[in-house]
């Protein structure tokens, strides 16, 4: 019984020896052997590896994926007008060289990222305290990106840490000046909308005025073609007269002493005193047809 004991105690040793000898190393992590302190090799591909037992050797994992660090409290950060400005903003990173990452940070990654925060600090201010607002805020946004970018990857990469991608979330005034600016935007485009309205009161005054002008013209062209319409109608018609005058004296005094009749009582409210026995009213007289 003893004899079983002792072969099953030395089977379970040999089995928590090899256990102790193997470890995995999966594809989201970098794994570190360290033989008595010090780092001896540096695994970064998945699969089943062999090391010696504690504490010969041991092993340290570091995360392989690309990481965020994300701003708690946007930045406030002053612009070449002096403006303050608040910036939030995020940066993807990755640990790209395992050991220099370990001994720089002895694997810390909280570490890790406080520095390449302060490092994103100095870069962000570097490039906007050159900028105005508006570059800022739109013209040269995504050079401001480029620059903390490579600002930062520069500077990161003695210290093991690859910078992926650098984003400027969103940018907003600072409070205390957010009201005076929307009151220069507002009266800004209370002067441009006057303008507008001056120049679309010019140009309504211009409009009438070539109206009322080609008004004028028409009219004066249709008067002066109606002058010399009736013109032509009173020679024709003083011809046609002077025609009948020289062939018939006697009905021409006739026909107009007509219109004149005509013309004369017209109204009926009006009165004519004429002497009865004038020329006016020869015609009316008593004529012997005979």
């Amino acid at each position: 019984m003893q004899r079983i004991f002792l072969i099953l105690s030395s089977c379970f040793a040999l089995f928590v020896l090899a256990c102790s000898t193997m470890f995995v190393v999966n594809e989201r992590s970098y794994a570190l052997v360290f033989s008595l302190g010090e780092i001896s090799r540096e695994i970064s591909s998945p699969g089943l590896y062999f090391k010696l037992p504690a504490p010969f050797q041991n092993i340290e994992f570091l995360d392989k994926r690309i990481l965020t660090i994300e701003s708690k409290d946007a930045e406030r950060i002053q612009t070449s007008e002096k403006k303050n400005l608040s910036i939030d903003s995020f940066v993807k990173w990755r640990i790209a060289n395992p050991k220099l990452f370990y001994v720089t940070f002895e694997g810390n990654e909280r570490a890790a990222q406080e520095k390449l925060q302060a490092q994103i600090r100095d870069a962000l201010n570097a490039s906007v305290n050159v900028r105005t607002v508006k570059e800022v805020v739109s013209v040269e946004r995504s050079e401001i990106m480029t620059e903390i970018l490579n600002n930062v990857a520069s500077r990161a990469e003695p210290l093991g840490v690859e910078i992926v991608d650098v984003r400027l979330r969103r940018i907003e005034f600072a409070p205390e000046i957010s009201k005076s600016v929307y009151r220069r935007m507002e009266a800004e485009r209370t002067k441009v909308a006057n303008e507008l309205r001056s120049i679309g009161a010019a140009e309504s005054e211009k409009i009438r005025a070539e109206a009322d002008r080609s008004r004028e013209e028409i009219l004066a062209k249709a008067n002066a073609q109606a002058e010399a319409i009736k013109g032509e109608g009173d020679a024709i018609a003083s011809a046609i007269y002077a025609s009948s005058f020289g062939k018939n004296h006697d009905f021409y005094k006739f026909y107009k002493s007509l219109e004149a009749y005509k013309k004369s009582f017209s109204n009926k409210d009006d009165t004519l005193v004429v002497d009865p026995s004038s020329d006016f009213f020869q015609f009316m007289k008593k004529i012997d047809l005979k």
